[in-house]
């Protein structure tokens, strides 16, 4: 089909722009007012709905081709409109992630759920359609198409990250539906009647988003109740990309520390007042109130033991807690304290204060680092004492790799002769997390040169958390004496000691933490006092396998594999979902992908059936249509395993998942699209440059796998915007290369109905590639999926499409 008129690219930038602006925007609004989990679940329907379109678009091609500049003349308008009242609906949806945990209320959350696919698929369809039919009316310039739709798609994740430093998460959307209004001002028929209709469109939207706002924080979040108490107040808030963050002042915020029942008894006070800092409505730490902090309660805290130990010690304090970890230190004679802060709010909060919080008085003996515990030891070791607070894990997400295997043995090699590692492990849910980190201490031991490991470990706890220390000298009885006379003060109960008596030492028990079993959701233990701790600390120390490990996965945590929480096997599916209402919400994620998963493969089947569905002219492609799926099924596979592989690495590399994921995913987009420009230099000779952009990606993934975690921990000392530029010369190379398969093989397809399928084709395995890969990372190691990338991408030189003619 002849077309006299073809569409220009920059209403195309403008709706990719805005269709990943208002993706970003949607992850922003359920981390916020839900859990991001079940945002990511949701989100799944935006290349589902990509997907959608390219079916569409392939088995109607002709109609679409004939109407096609009076169809992008109105989508952006349609685009506007779709965008607002979705997220209209979305804010107003009473999906409850907790019931959807119980079996007798689940059924509602259901059609909740379904709820949110039917406000946010009109958008997403629409959009794809837009951007299908720019390939189909652009056909001889597929590689100029791709080039702009990607590179507006990465300006796109710029723009909403940038917002996020000045408005409020539940406001993003109608800042973006500008670009959208902008794109339909560049209408080549009906100008005027266009840009009035985008206008009403435009002012429309705004008015139901801004002055219908229903977004708010779920009653389930932490921050809700404190939120809502009497004279409750918000003292500060900040917005920032990493998430929303708010500090404040009421009667219940309280120091957030494991203190003995005992401190009355010892003639030391309770912990102070203080001013509560939430995250996206979670608590992430307390802040000191104006004065003098008073740390008089530290002596009687879980923590206290290893100072107790190795007295007046010089610490590497990971973690400060909002300054009351150093304070507590300080307290309890450190020579010297260097604090550790990766997250930027905290470290801002230490030191130039939040607020009404005052900043953290440093200098002489306290220094306040931004590093990571890995670039720390290696830059500034020796220590006695290498102290991780216990809120230390959930400050950050990229925090997890501090409790890898790699990492603690480098805390041992960094320690003086009987200087002692303190990690910390919460038993409030699964005390299986525990046992983990002993497995985990028991390979870093090993790694570390130590042959015995049991010798090398005390453990002991209260109530809710253990304390798992670790020295390079065997703990001796004098030190073992002093570790039960500590704990027996302050009626903690110590789990394991090499010698200990399990059997006799139950008779003292404090703290009573019976076993319970996962399968059949019950307490286990018969009468008496129990440790399920101590039952289990020797055989894993002496690399035995325990109860636990046959109901979890107690495998250690390592740089490939960092997943703290994912201790569930999913191998025990029906089990799981039996006991649906005893998971903590850090355990949802892996039954997330496996659900987006199953609908992934569903939108998949539809588009692998269009040949089938689309008439004669569609099924006469014979083998071709298969060497077709397996090409753009490659790419669509491929593409997002190289993504989350990096979007890891790069978390690790920047000590922050927030800037990992952003560099990576613009860098990637942006790099790709100015790939995909380079198409028409390969017009005569496709084949050759697939196998260029092949090799390259073949050559930069095995250079990663060989050496990428080496130069990683070699270069952790520089600044961090050193470390940045790398990741971003990192991602170029292979990015440029990523971004000429499509174009190639999508110009072999003709510009009939084979077109735009293999569009949908590949969003829909675009959709089956993020939960696939997630699961293949915990259960396999992201090496693997990196792996399994490059091994896609040899199949597309493999099945790259034969010659079609145009239709």
């Amino acid at each position: 089909m002849a077309l006299t008129e073809r569409p220009g690219m920059a209403p195309l930038f403008l709706v990719s722009m805005a269709t990943v602006g208002f993706e970003i925007a949607l992850t922003r609004y359920f981390a916020v007012a839900k859990w991001s989990e079940y945002g990511y679940w949701v989100i799944s329907i935006v290349l589902a709905g990509f997907a959608l379109s390219g079916v569409v678009m392939a088995l109607a091609r002709d109609w679409f081709a004939r109407h096609g500049t009076a169809l992008l003349t109105v989508l952006p308008v349609l685009l506007i409109a779709a965008a607002a009242v979705g997220y209209h609906f979305v804010t107003t949806n009473p999906f409850n992630p907790l019931q959807l945990q119980n079996q007798a209320t689940f059924g509602p959350q259901l059609y909740n759920i379904a709820g949110y696919y039917i406000c946010l698929l009109p958008f997403f369809f629409l959009s794809g359609l837009y951007i299908s039919l720019c390939f189909v009316l652009n056909d001889t310039q597929i590689g100029r198409v791709y080039g702009f739709d990607l590179t507006g798609a990465g300006l796109g994740a710029l723009l909403a990250l940038g917002l996020m430093t000045v408005v409020h998460p539940f406001q993003l959307l109608p800042c973006l539906l500008v670009p959208l209004f902008a794109a339909a001002l560049f209408a080549r028929r009906r100008r005027l009647a266009v840009g009035l209709a985008a206008l009403v469109a435009l002012a429309g939207g705004q008015a139901l988003l801004l002055l219908g706002d229903a977004a708010s924080f779920n009653d389930y979040k932490a921050i809700y109740a404190p939120l809502h108490v009497p004279d409750s107040r918000t003292v500060a808030e900040i917005r920032s990309p990493r998430g929303l963050y708010m500090l404040l002042d009421d009667f219940t915020e309280r120091v957030d520390t494991d203190v003995s029942n005992n401190a009355g008894l010892l003639g030391l006070p309770g912990p102070p007042t203080s001013f509560g800092l939430y995250r996206d409505g979670n608590r992430l730490a307390s802040l000191p109130r104006p004065g003098p902090v008073d740390a008089g309660y530290a002596a009687a805290t879980l923590a206290a033991l290893p100072y107790t130990l190795r007295p007046h010690p010089r610490v590497l304090l990971a973690g400060a807690s909002g300054g009351f970890r150093i304070a507590e230190a300080q307290a309890l004679g450190a020579a010297s304290v260097d604090a550790l802060e990766p997250e930027p709010v905290l470290r801002g909060a230490l030191r130039q204060g939040l607020g009404e919080s005052p900043p953290v008085t440093a200098g002489g003996t306290v220094r306040i680092l931004a590093e990571s515990p890995i670039a720390a030891v290696r830059a500034s070791g020796p220590y006695d004492l290498i102290d991780i607070s216990a809120d230390f894990l959930d400050a950050a997400e990229a925090n997890t790799s501090a409790f890898a295997t790699e990492a603690i043995a480098s805390y041992m090699k960094a320690l003086t002769p009987g200087g002692i590692v303190s990690l910390p492990a919460s038993i409030r849910e699964f005390p299986a997390y525990a046992i983990r980190v002993l497995a985990t201490a028991r390979a870093a031991l090993l790694q570390a040169g130590i042959t015995d490991p049991a010798a090398h470990v005390l453990v002991y706890r209260s109530a809710w958390n253990v304390r798992i220390l670790l020295s390079n000298t065997p703990f001796d009885a004098a030190r073992i004496a002093a570790a039960k006379s500590f704990c027996d003060e302050r009626s903690f109960d110590i789990s394991y000691f090499a010698g200990i008596d399990v059997a006799a030492a139950r008779a003292n028990i404090y703290n009573d933490l019976p076993a319970v079993s996962f399968e059949e959701g019950e307490v286990t233990s018969g009468e008496g006092a129990h440790d399920a701790i101590a039952d289990e600390a020797k055989p894993v120390l002496l690399g035995q396998s325990t109860e636990s490990a046959r109901a979890f996965d107690l495998s250690p945590i390592t740089y490939d594999r960092p997943s703290f929480y994912a201790v569930l096997r999913l191998s025990q599916l029906g089990t799981i979902l039996q006991r649906l209402e005893l998971l903590p919400q850090a355990e949802i994620g892996p039954l997330v992908n496996l659900a987006v998963l199953a609908q992934a493969a569903m939108v998949a089947l539809l588009v692998l059936a269009v040949p089938l569905l689309g008439g004669r002219r569609m099924r006469a492609g014979g083998p071709g249509v298969l060497r077709a799926i397996l090409y753009f099924s490659a790419l669509g596979l491929g593409f997002l395993f190289l993504e989350i592989f990096l979007i890891e690495r790069a978390s690790f590399y920047l000590n922050d998942r927030t800037s990992g994921f952003s560099l990576v995913l613009t860098g990637m987009l942006i790099f790709s699209g100015l790939g995909s420009m380079m198409e028409p230099r390969f017009k005569a000779d496709p084949r050759r440059g697939i196998v260029i952009a092949v090799a390259v990606i073949l050559a930069w993934g095995v250079l990663l796998l060989v050496g990428l975690q080496d130069f990683m921990l070699a270069t952790l000392g520089l600044p961090w915007l050193a470390r940045a530029a790398i990741v971003v010369a990192l991602v170029a190379p292979a990015s440029l290369a990523l971004g000429l398969p499509f174009p190639l093989g999508l110009g072999r397809m003709g510009s009939g109905g084979f077109l735009p399928w293999a569009w949908g084709l590949n969003g829909a395995f675009s959709v089956v590639s993020t939960p696939l890969a997630n699961l293949m990372a915990l259960q396999l190691g992201y090496d693997r999926v990196l792996l399994a990338a490059m091994l896609l991408y040899v199949t597309c030189i493999l099945a790259f499409p034969r010659l079609r003619k145009s239709t």
